[in-house]
């Protein structure tokens, strides 16, 4: 009877640094002229929009009606005439500014929960509310 007695090799490699929280400047926003593109964060997403953009976005909190004026002030990403920002989260200082053309809810969408055998049968319908906004100006 043969018996196996390969050795394994094992490496051991340095420890690793502990990571240090780095904190980053903010950016300042630049200049936007002619077509600009934005990265805005609104409702837990994230939209690329350009003036004269019509979105369909989450629904935000307060009572706001058709024609109100939005301002986002979250702007990730601001491109424009080849210079390109990239925030840190955000970039400071700049903002995207939004008309609301449209409030409404989608289609329902109904969820159903059964399991046979055991009389289990749960049924409820859900509508998510949004508002479609035109993006006027990118600042």
């Amino acid at each position: 009877m043969a018996t196996n007695t390969a050795t394994k090799k094992t490496t051991k490699t340095a420890p690793k640094a502990a990571a240090k929280p780095v904190s980053k400047p903010e950016k300042a926003a630049p200049a936007v002229k002619g077509d600009a593109l934005a990265v805005i964060a609104t409702g837990g997403k994230q939209y690329k929009v350009r003036v004269g953009d019509v979105v369909k976005i989450e629904k935000i909190l307060g009572d706001h009606k058709v024609g109100d004026k939005l301002v986002f002030g979250n702007v990730l990403l601001l491109d424009s005439a080849g210079s390109t920002v990239v925030g840190a989260p955000y970039i400071s200082g700049s903002k995207v500014e939004a008309e609301i053309k449209e409030i409404g809810r989608d289609p329902k969408i109904v969820v159903v929960h059964y399991k046979q055998k055991s009389k289990y049968f749960k049924k409820y319908g859900h509508r998510q509310p949004f508002f479609k906004v035109a993006i006027t100006s990118i600042a």
